[in-house]
């Protein structure tokens, strides 16, 4: 019993550096930035990729995309109160898009100093350069958002003129399209941050698998609110009253940040050493007249003269 619990433990072991890191202060400041950076340029980002898709691309499909994502990302009455305010997008304005800018640049800022900290690089980017990565950045998860819900609406308008024009497509076959093509495109987005935000050459290597278990997590944590929101969004309601959607977005905001910090210290750690001492290899049986060397001795007379 006790060998089975030791063998279960060992299994954790790779995850003791994880969560050491993020037990750490600082770690914690990043996270709640980053999720009160979120909860600024959510509703300006929404408002503009609507204002995109209506007046700019002039696409209907797209713009019941957006709101088939809205529906799916946040469950409730929050969902319900985003969409009651987009229903009728207003041209895009000078001062809506700086304002998104500004407020998603707090995203990629705290975002860009815990991946320096996580890789050991105790220096940072110039205000400037910092600035114009962030801006780069918010192009290109701004343009891979806007892709998914452009690639949802043409999937919508093919079902439509595979199945006729006058049958309904349920919704959610509409949501399942929509996530097969958004978690990818969430992929990619974590893909650039981890690679492009730290001041340092980052091994594509290394970032590839934490992109994708990452994207992975961050779908389990949505599906995860989504299936307590009752209970939660009451708790908060009772705790926060006026305020329990403002702070049920900057909890799961949070919750992601950390999830996508974890990922950073994931894909910097340096893969451990086999201590040179041990003895790696195994007993190999020497046969009469065989020309194979007795691995084992061999390890340990290097010992002795070490």
């Amino acid at each position: 019993m006790t060998g089975r619990v030791a063998r279960g433990v060992e299994r954790f072991r790779p995850l003791r550096p994880t969560a050491r890191y993020l037990a750490r202060t600082e770690v914690h400041v990043f996270g709640f930035s980053i999720a009160a950076s979120v909860l600024l340029s959510l509703f300006p980002f929404l408002r503009v990729m609507m204002s995109l898709c209506k007046y700019t691309f002039k696409w209907p499909g797209a713009v019941v995309a957006i709101q088939l994502a809205i529906s799916d990302y946040f469950p409730g009455e929050l969902g319900g109160i985003l969409a009651s305010y987009l229903r009728y997008p207003k041209p895009i304005e000078l001062v809506s898009i700086i304002l998104l800018l500004c407020t998603a640049n707090g995203v990629f800022e705290p975002l860009e100093v815990a991946l320096n900290r996580a890789w050991g690089i105790t220096k940072d980017r110039s205000y400037i350069k910092n600035q114009l990565l962030s801006f780069l950045l918010i192009l290109l998860c701004g343009g891979l958002a806007l892709g998914s819900f452009l690639l949802t609406a043409m999937n919508r308008e093919f079902l439509g003129k595979l199945f006729g024009a006058d049958q309904t497509i349920p919704d959610w076959i509409m949501i399942v399209i929509f996530r097969l093509i958004a978690i990818p495109m969430t992929m990619l987005a974590l893909f650039l941050s981890y690679w492009l935000l730290p001041n340092c050459r980052v091994p594509v290597r290394r970032i590839v698998p934490v992109a994708f278990v990452v994207g992975l997590g961050l779908t389990a944590l949505q599906y995860t609110a989504v299936l307590l929101w009752k209970w939660i969004i009451a708790k908060l309601k009772s705790d926060y009253g006026p305020f329990a959607h403002s702070s049920s977005v900057i909890l799961f905001s949070f919750l992601a940040a950390m999830i996508v910090l974890a990922g950073a210290e994931w894909s910097a750690r340096r893969p451990e050493q086999p201590d040179a001492a041990a003895e790696i290899l195994p007993a190999l049986p020497v046969g009469q007249g065989s020309d194979v060397p007795n691995a084992q001795t061999e390890v340990r007379a290097t010992k002795r003269e070490l």
